[in-house]
């Protein structure tokens, strides 16, 4: 995302602040006029999350379609492209289960106490577990059904399983059509993305009376003590973005690159920097293209390939916080989650944070998506915009770092030799 479309983030901190202050003071009951200020929360919030989904279905079909059908006409990717995209997918998954794992270990929802209820009524939480109960039962059949759907119009309500499923196969069968059919429905689908993006421009004006209604309700309901569950979420986040950064790349680097990880943190150090205060991938690109090919030494040919594409589909940092949130907001409504739930929301988290990284407010938009897809009420996510803005620096600095690496590691595996072999840097 373009660096002036994050607009005013000490503005939006303010907004979270005040939210949590306010809503922690009215609570449930204060009120002017017979007219609770929960409830004033609580219609704003709602109108802000369903303009949320309104975008969604579109947004998220445009432009899977439009990836898929360039990458799957492009002859010229080949060998390359093939390793690339297998250490995009490689490197994302590895993070969504490192998340998985951590978020297990560490339940940070636990420590609501039950305060999860408070979002929802009691029996629709009751049903919720009941769904998830029935999915545990009918299991991969369940989800392949849903995946696979027998009417193209139910793609479009809401079965947010089947549109991703849907959009990745029209997407490759358009990039075998005739090559003026391709021109013609990938301009639609650009003109889709593009009205999309402007539609999403036009709800990020609102953002802050979203953001403070959203965080406002939840702290009405749960008020200042939900912090010390945040606070756990937090470290939940940033040890799994740790372990991932600092270990689980480090060792792939070493063993499948046999190159040294230290020298590659000292290579990436400028972008590193830079993409951490500026919270975005998409405006540190040409810092990080330049730390890649003139510090860490991989060619001009895998640079400009690898490190583009990378800051838009590979978001391995993103996906691991799409999957702890998901995961957490399900703690703190105090459903069990099945294994069986637990891997959709691993592919869920892969793909959705594939589709939809260039937008926005990414990370917003693909936790609603999962969020749907597995039913689960998308409200909660107000808890998360009182830190989202640590964590969505520590995401993208993780983004960017695993995109380097996949540049190195295509790099190497593709023989050449000089990468990483200059240890001084000015």
């Amino acid at each position: 995302m373009s660096q002036k479309k994050k607009r005013s983030p000490w503005v939006i901190l303010l907004v979270i602040v005040l939210g949590v202050i306010v809503g922690s003071l009215t609570g449930t009951k204060a009120g002017l006029f017979g007219v609770t200020f929960y409830s004033v929360y609580d219609f704003i919030g709602k109108l802000f999350i369903n303009v949320l989904m309104l975008i969604v279905v579109p947004l998220v079909s445009s432009s899977i379609i439009m990836g898929v059908a360039r990458i799957g006409g492009d002859s010229s990717f080949g060998r390359l492209g093939l390793r690339m995209f297998a250490f995009y997918l490689g490197t994302s998954l590895l993070a969504i289960l490192i998340g998985l794992a951590v978020v297990n270990l560490f339940n940070p929802g636990a420590f609501f106490n039950g305060l999860g209820h408070n979002f929802i009524p009691l029996d629709t939480a009751l049903q919720l577990q009941n769904s998830i109960e029935h999915e545990r039962q009918v299991g991969v059949v369940q989800i392949l059904l849903q995946i696979i759907p027998s009417n193209i119009v139910d793609v479009f309500h809401g079965n947010m399983l089947g549109l991703i499923f849907f959009s990745l196969l029209f997407g490759y069968a358009i990039s075998k059509t005739d090559k003026s059919c391709v021109t013609s429905v990938l301009g639609l689908c650009q003109g889709v993305f593009q009205a999309m993006l402007v539609i999403t421009e036009i709800v990020m004006h609102f953002l802050p009376i979203g953001v403070f209604c959203l965080v406002a309700k939840s702290f009405s309901n749960v008020g200042l003590e939900s912090l010390r569950s945040l606070g756990v979420f937090c470290i939940t986040v940033i040890t799994g973005l740790s372990i991932f950064a600092f270990i689980a790349l480090p060792l792939l680097l070493k063993f499948i690159g046999k190159v040294n990880p230290i020298v590659h943190f000292k290579a990436m150090a400028p972008a590193l920097v830079t993409v951490f205060s500026t919270s975005s991938s998409s405006a540190t690109l040409p810092i990080t293209m330049d730390c890649v090919e003139k510090r860490a030494g991989v060619s001009n040919r895998i640079c400009s390939l690898v490190i583009p594409l990378g800051t838009s589909i590979n978001m391995s940092g993103s996906a691991l916080y799409e999957c702890v949130a998901v995961m957490f907001l399900a703690q703190v409504y105090g459903l069990e989650i099945s294994l069986m739930t637990q891997f959709s929301v691993v592919v869920l988290s892969l793909i959705v944070s594939m589709g939809i990284a260039g937008i926005p407010s990414a990370s917003i938009v693909a936790i609603v998506v999962i969020l749907k897809a597995l039913g689960l009420p998308a409200e909660g996510i107000g808890l998360l915009f009182a830190v989202d803005r640590i964590l969505d620096m520590c995401r993208a600095t993780v983004n960017v770092f695993s995109d380097s690496c996949c540049a190195v590691l295509v790099a190497c595996t593709e023989g050449e030799t000089n990468v990483l072999k200059n240890e001084t840097f000015e």
